[in-house]
């Protein structure tokens, strides 16, 4: 039995008849970029994470970028996130021409640790990222106190974050805005790319919407020098449609997740992910740390079962990075993770044969029972 990491192909065959109709609206109406389609989603995604405000964008990557630069931050500001994170995060931060500033991970959620982050804040920070990583948010109240005493605004990565809550409150309505990726794997993914902004902030949202539309205010005027980062009208048509299922097909990765964490309660030489108290995780990715975690690997692969490394090289030690004079030691925890991480298969519909297929020989290869 082979296990795939990620089944697209299963939960777009449940909803194909909705997804060809949508095809069919955009080819009819040609609004291929914006238009009603994505002003519909708009709506609906402000709605479902409980803001006043959702503005599409093209990617997750852009939707940080966008934010960022509706700020103001530019070059000669800081902003600081964590080194566990894909790098799109610091990406955004040097597309503004800011620096990133590294804070390193608490080792239980994998995500800021607020005990370290006060200690970064300079006179030249100008905003800061948590990232909700894996599915489950960052231990928001600390950061914000944090940030609001310092009167810095706060940012969410909630790329990874679709339908995550924290205190009851969902991924992206947390600090001054929300940005997601629906890049085809995540809990709420297009079929092909898109990301979004949510906030509260109505002057924020209109200037992000300038920024994605080449700086316009309407056709052919336009306020200053922006970017095209819109949304096209098919990927917001098949993101409403995706939206109406997002909290059953989290619901089956929460399952799929207590079913590896029952099995694998008595391994030896596995941490398992652990859900936050006053969080609610969407387990976009089920994240364990093994002491063989490479032979582990190779014994998953020989037996037909994909699995993933999220992320095996901190953004501190990327050679892209190097410019920042970061050295190795310089977050312990985020190293000492990424060489202990492995992802297994987690999707929505992932059957019971199959996690206890996966979960089966990981204990064959932990030598246990």
């Amino acid at each position: 039995m082979t296990v795939p990491f990620v089944d697209l192909k299963s939960l777009h065959r449940e909803i194909e008849d909705e997804l060809q109709q949508v095809f069919c609206r955009v080819l009819n109406s040609s609004a291929f970029v914006l238009g009603p389609e994505v002003k519909q989603f708009e709506k609906e995604f402000a709605e479902y994470t409980g803001t006043a405000h959702c503005v599409a964008v093209n990617t997750g990557t852009a939707a940080l970028h966008l934010v960022l630069a509706s700020l103001g931050v530019g070059p000669g500001d800081e902003v600081i996130t964590v080194p566990h994170t894909f790098i799109a995060t610091a990406e955004a931060i040097s597309a503004v021409g800011a620096r990133p500033v590294f804070v390193d991970i608490d080792e239980t959620s994998f995500t800021m640790d607020p005990k370290l982050l006060e200690a970064v804040i300079t006179t030249r920070t100008r905003a800061i990222i948590p990232v909700h990583l894996y599915g489950q948010t960052a231990d928001m109240d600390p950061i914000l106190e944090i940030a609001n005493r310092h009167d810095i605004p706060v940012i969410e990565d909630a790329c990874q974050a679709h339908g995550a809550e924290y205190k009851g409150r969902k991924a992206g309505s947390l600090g001054i805005a929300g940005c997601f990726s629906f890049y085809p794997g995540k809990n709420l993914g297009a079929c092909g790319e898109g990301g979004a902004v949510t906030t509260n902030d109505a002057a924020l949202a209109r200037r992000i919407e300038m920024w994605r539309d080449h700086g316009s205010t309407k056709k052919y005027e336009h306020a200053f020098p922006g970017l095209n980062l819109r949304m096209e009208g098919l990927q917001g048509g098949i993101l409403s449609v995706k939206l109406k299922y997002l909290d059953r097909w989290n619901s089956q990765r929460r399952e799929a997740a207590a079913q590896y964490a029952e099995i694998l309660a008595d391994s030896t030489g596995i941490t398992l992910p652990t859900e936050m108290a006053d969080c609610h995780h969407v387990y976009h990715l089920y994240v364990i740390q093994a002491d063989n975690r490479e032979q582990l690997r190779e014994q998953l692969t020989s037996a037909g079962i994909e699995s993933g490394l999220h992320y095996p090289i901190p953004l501190h030690l990327q050679e892209a990075y190097r410019c920042l004079n970061y050295q190795r030691g310089d977050f312990p925890v985020s190293e000492r993770v990424a060489s202990r991480i492995l992802s297994l298969p987690m999707y929505p519909g992932i059957s019971t044969d199959a996690v206890e297929r996966v979960a089966s020989e990981l204990l064959e290869g932990c030598h246990v029972g």
